[in-house]
């Protein structure tokens, strides 16, 4: 079948408000969000139900024509971005975005791929419920895209990822037909759990078009607190202390270096330092409780007392407002946009046992030092999970091209240390183009032959999502 006859046929399933082929059209969807990658393709499919996703799924099956689900396009490495050859046809779940069910007695809520995760957020709170996975993106990313690509972000210390937060799916097929799995159970104990198939797979496997999420219960009282700490050591110590003290309450627990902060104050508007003497390392810390109380402060208070005296703290702030609070949320994501104003920024998103992520600072800062005279680590993220966002900007003065090309230098000499440490390359972002050449690297013959298997056994033709995530 030719392209024309394919799109042809796809316009009788979706109509012209689902079908995109002009190129103004289209940029949005062929660009991602740092701007690494750039593709081309003939046509963007914009289905509005599961019915259409699966008909036009089928029809590209039938033409031999490969298919790239996309969410809300806030992948970081190219996972839902064609190739330049444009031969990939663009399948976006934006229009999938319909909320089914909330179900506050059995804490579910049921929902189409498309739903953008604030809207879930705040659904979830008009039930009086809470859905905890939040991220800098939640405003334009889609459940969908966070599914399969299993998405972190701050909460996952005591929430869990994505993976953690789904009881059932509704999946397309590489061939056209319909897995429905939107149980709404805690326990099913019948054989494989196929979502985890789904769940992180990148869209390789089929395209998650609806889902089933865990609600809880929503937090009545949440306590935040700035501190300053002399090194990531001690910052791992307080988490042990805090998650001790509090019956693990401790919902968030960011680290940042003194760098990280300065270039927040320097480029972004509304950044203010929230304590009066600088330190070389601090952690941003949230604390929750189904019941307001003045003892849960109290306990934050006499934690952190305890901390100082036992030289793991140097000072602090509490908040003491709603609007306080979010101030200091908003340095913690000032920092990712003011990397911007530095010059080329190398990031990486890795993972460490917790109790190794002090050595992997040390030892990394210190190799990409010795590569890289004069570089600027800004190392920051989800420590109470073992997330670091290793980030490296250029050496101040640097010809910013070269230093972009050093690159995959730089990065090889961290992940060395990652994989010594035990721990992964990619925490939260995923494999997707820019990582996958890694995999032979960081997984073992069996376990990529086991992927392979799962990958040709679903999608023999190799249709969905091709070369993402495996080599």
């Amino acid at each position: 079948m030719s392209t024309a006859a394919l799109l042809d046929r796809i316009r009788s399933i979706v109509g012209d408000k689902g079908l995109l082929t002009d190129a103004s059209d289209m940029a949005g969807y062929l660009t991602e969000a740092r701007g690494r990658f750039k593709g081309n393709s003939p046509a963007v499919v914009r289905p509005a139900t599961t019915e259409e996703v699966a008909a036009v799924v089928k029809a590209c099956a039938e033409a031999g024509a490969p298919i790239v689900p996309q969410g809300g396009n806030t992948s970081l490495v190219g996972g839902s971005i064609p190739y330049e050859e444009g031969r990939e046809i663009v399948l976006s779940l934006s229009r999938l975005n319909r909320i089914r069910d909330v179900d506050p007695l059995n804490y579910t809520m049921t929902v189409d791929a498309g739903v953008v995760l604030t809207t879930i957020q705040n659904a979830a709170a008009e039930a009086d419920r809470l859905f905890p996975l939040s991220l800098g993106a939640e405003g334009t990313a889609q459940i969908g895209g966070l599914i399969s690509t299993n998405a972190g972000g701050i909460n996952v210390l005591r929430y869990g990822n994505t993976r953690d937060l789904v009881l059932g799916l509704e999946v397309v097929l590489p061939d056209g037909r319909v897995w429905n799995g939107l149980r709404r159970l805690r326990k099913n104990n019948t054989g494989y759990d196929l979502k985890h198939l789904f769940i992180g797979g990148e869209g390789t496997l089929g395209i998650v078009t609806g889902a089933v999420l865990k609600l809880f219960p929503r937090p009545k009282q949440a306590e935040t607190a700035f501190v300053a700490v002399p090194d990531p050591a001690s910052a791992i110590e307080l988490l042990a202390r805090l998650r001790e003290a509090s019956g693990d309450a401790v919902a968030a627990f960011e680290l940042m270096s003194r760098r990280c902060l300065e270039f927040a104050l320097r480029h972004v508007a509304g950044t203010t330092d929230p304590l009066s003497e600088p330190s070389p390392w601090y952690v941003l810390t949230e604390l929750t409780a189904g019941t307001q109380s003045d003892a849960f402060r109290e306990t934050l208070e006499n934690a952190l007392g305890e901390a100082f005296e036992a030289g793991l703290a140097t000072d602090a702030t509490l908040a003491a407002s709603e609007t306080q609070a979010k101030q200091l949320w908003f340095i913690r994501e000032a920092i990712v946009e003011a990397q911007k104003f530095e010059g080329g920024s190398i990031k990486n998103d890795v993972s460490i046992p917790v109790s190794r992520v002090a050595e992997f600072i040390e030892r990394a800062e210190a190799a990409v030092e010795a590569i890289c005279p004069g570089i600027r680590p800004t190392p920051f993220g989800h420590v109470g999970d073992g997330n670091i966002h290793f980030n490296l900007s250029q050496p101040e003065g640097a010809d910013t091209a070269a230093y972009m090309d050093r690159w995959e230098e730089i990065t090889h000499a961290v992940n060395e240390i990652v994989l010594d440490l035990d721990g992964s390359i990619s925490a939260e972002h995923g494999v997707g183009r820019f990582k996958k050449d890694d995999m032979p690297h960081i997984k073992s013959p069996e376990e990529l032959d086991l992927m392979k298997l799962v990958k040709a056994a679903l999608d023999p033709k190799g249709l969905m999502n091709p070369n993402k995530l495996l080599p």
